[in-house]
């Protein structure tokens, strides 16, 4: 199917690696302009270079976004380089384990930088743009909003959040045409997932016990499954699809996790 994404300026926050660096490639097979937007100069040339030598096109701008001041810098370096915005994915962020018991007025509201304040901010300086393009935004989000986690106070607060910002805006942006949707994530194998795995005494048994529960397949959901899904919503191919929360996840969160395919 043809998105239409061809020449669309669209920003991946956390586009260098795992579900962010997914939704990158897969616009840009789509023919979208992709913006890279994360911390690592490195990292995002690496994403920016694979993307090329698809024959896609990409950019990139460095930013640490829990600061609010490089978020503004990112885009308006952004729209100095193409002029225009016409998709907001925000992705970047991290479990970071913040708790109740464990945790701190201060770790909690760094962390909230860390995975909330900068999805506002990357739409409020997009706005303006956005409008002009009727463009859309996806917000990445985590099932720890709904399922909870333990010892993630942070994590999953700002990932209540993002869900709330998704339908919020869907209101206030009804009236400029900008669609902005969520798509929620459960068990995905990233780096960090990776390196979380590893922190248990037995990794092969843990991942086991994970997708065992996951009904659909008992597998992870890949970072490309994700990323078709927002490409999806990013397109006019969902034009009439806004303050959605869609769970791309295998049916983890929603059906009975004693499903088993076995």
């Amino acid at each position: 199917m043809n998105l239409d994404l061809q020449n669309k300026v669209i920003i991946v926050t956390g586009g260098a690696k795992g579900i962010g660096q997914g939704i990158a490639k897969v616009l840009a097979d789509e023919g979208a302009i992709v913006a890279i937007v994360g911390r690592n100069e490195a990292d995002n040339i690496v994403t920016m270079q694979d993307i090329e030598s698809r024959n896609g096109n990409a950019f990139q701008v460095v930013a640490e976004l829990s600061v609010p001041a490089d978020c503004e810098h990112a885009v308006r370096s952004i729209v100095e380089k193409f002029n225009r915005i016409d998709g907001l994915v925000n992705n970047a962020g991290i479990n970071d384990g913040v708790g109740l018991e464990n945790g701190s007025y201060e770790k909690f509201m760094d962390s909230l930088h860390k995975n909330l304040v900068h999805y506002y901010l990357m739409a409020h300086y997009s706005l303006p743009y956005l409008k002009l393009s009727k463009g859309n935004i996806v917000n990445i989000g985590s099932k720890t909003a709904e399922t909870g986690q333990g010892n993630t106070s942070a994590y999953a607060a700002a990932n209540g959040g993002r869900n709330a910002l998704t339908r919020e805006w869907a209101v206030e942006l009804l009236k400029y045409g900008i669609r902005v949707n969520a798509v929620v994530v459960a068990e995905c194998f990233t780096p960090l997932y990776q390196s979380w795995i590893k922190s248990f005494p037995e990794p092969e048994k843990k991942l086991h016990e994970i997708t065992a529960k996951i009904p659909l397949g008992n597998r992870m959901t890949t970072a490309e499954e994700i990323a078709n899904m927002v490409a999806f919503l990013l397109s006019e191919r969902s034009s009439h699809t806004t303050g959605q929360l869609i769970h791309v996840d295998g049916g983890y969160v929603h059906l009975d996790r004693a499903i088993t395919n076995g």
